[in-house]
């Protein structure tokens, strides 16, 4: 057991549970006023959720020894209620019961993502039921497949294993997982009312603060998926903040041309989008290779957000935009900027390596869009069926958080108004 990772990993997962109310915070400011309760109880809902699942099966399906040996699921039994990691495994370099709450932590920061799609139209415990289903069907799955490897005693998946590509933190598992998941769902939801007018922002120095938490989160995110206090996570580290700064320089920039004008907005937006491109790269590239990467995506990521409003899909908090399209960046680039000198030692395109790195992250990148994008449609349209996804006209309108939740965010909003009470009223409840 090596004390030091140790140390490193557990104050990594900390700073990953920091991200929780980092992403309620920046999507609850981006939210409308009377939707910023509601969407940080999405987020905190649904970590709460994909807690539970996974220590019943959520561990077991996803690194659990593969059905087959074929790398699609992991034995659902085999870690159930993870009693048998409370023991300490002499081969490990880190507990594994430290390595199981970590790994949690992604899920549930993955799951949550999705929600910011959602804002403004969609029920609280549909959205529950969904995370559920989620997680179950869609990201425990996609887990084996790209972080389970291969030991001595267990069978891993076949991205990471038979594939070979390269998601050091999770590029395809939990960005582009959940983006395209994002998209599926807001085809089925529909349209908030009045799209593409809808609410403004309610709290942009809340949103700048959530942002801030998330890029303070995100060292632990990736820093800690080297899962070693060494060279590794110092240089994922580097990388990490490198991406973060151009892609934040460069939605300005983009935002300057385009509207005349850099925003609050567009500055923290370009910064999440720097730390997803660099999530699946922060291990590959160089750190002029950071910079690059996180350039392309603070360009490409604003232009992919504006197609909402050219393609009519309703991406309330531009989580297609920002993960799905900046996740795929940062993916699918690693086949052209990856060095040699960086830890994960494979050279892409530019660097020597031919077009075989670029064709392997291309697959990848392609089997979880098809794969998440057709299994989350079908959860949406059977849960639209069966228990209904979307709330009230009347409750959108007035604002989701009062009627859903019975509380505002700031005590200046009116309230609705309740129904006056007289004695035949009172007697009428009485005999009810």
């Amino acid at each position: 057991m090596d004390t030091g990772s140790t140390a490193w990993i557990l104050t990594s997962a900390a700073a990953v549970l920091l991200m929780v109310p980092g992403l309620a915070l920046f999507y609850g400011g981006m939210a409308g006023t009377r939707s910023i309760l509601n969407m940080i109880m999405m987020t905190f809902g649904a970590v709460a959720v994909v807690g539970v699942l996974w220590t019943v099966v959520g561990y077991s399906m996803a690194f659990g020894d593969s059905y087959g040996g074929i790398g699609l699921l992991g034995n659902v039994t085999e870690h159930i209620g993870l009693g048998d990691l409370l023991a300490e495994d002499p081969d490990a370099t880190v507990p594994p019961a430290l390595f199981a709450v970590f790994q949690a932590l992604f899920a549930s920061i993955t799951v949550a993502l999705i929600s910011g799609a959602l804002a403004d139209r969609i029920k609280f415990g549909a959205w529950l039921a969904f995370a559920a289903l989620w997680a179950l069907l869609v990201y425990f799955p996609v887990a084996h497949w790209v972080f389970a490897f291969d030991s001595d005693t267990v069978t891993g998946g076949w991205i990471a294993n038979d594939l070979g590509a390269i998601d050091f933190a999770g590029g395809t598992a939990v960005h582009m997982n959940a983006g395209v998941a994002a998209l599926a769902v807001v085809l089925v939801l529909g349209r908030r009312s009045g799209f593409p007018s809808v609410p403004k922002p309610g709290n942009l120095p809340l949103m700048m603060l959530g942002a801030g938490i998330l890029w303070f989160g995100w060292m632990g995110f990736n820093g800690g998926s080297a899962l070693a206090a060494g060279n590794t996570a110092a240089v994922v580290l580097l990388n990490t903040f490198n991406a973060t700064c151009a892609a934040m320089l460069a939605w300005m920039l983009v935002e300057k041309l385009r509207d005349g004008h850099a925003t609050t907005l567009g500055a923290a937006s370009g910064a999440i989008t720097g730390l997803v491109a660099i999530t699946p790269s922060c291990g590959a590239v160089t750190p002029v290779g950071a910079l690059a990467l996180g350039a392309v995506a603070g360009v490409v990521c604003p232009l992919a957000v504006s197609l909402k409003y050219r393609l009519g899909y309703d991406d309330a908090l531009d989580v297609v935009g920002v993960h799905m399209v900046g996740g795929l960046v940062g993916t699918v680039l690693i086949g052209l900027l990856a060095s040699a000198d960086a830890p994960n030692g494979a050279d892409g395109l530019l660097y020597g390596g031919g077009f075989g790195l670029l064709g392997t992250q291309t697959v990848a990148a392609l089997a979880v869009l098809a794969y998440s994008f057709t299994v989350t449609f079908a959860i949406a349209f059977v849960l639209d069926k069966v228990i209904g996804l979307r709330v009230e006209g009347h409750v959108e309108a007035s604002g989701i958080d009062f009627a859903v939740h019975k509380e505002l965010a700031y005590d200046h909003l009116v309230m609705p108004e309740a129904p006056e009470v007289t004695e035949d009223s009172a007697k009428e409840k009485v005999d009810a």
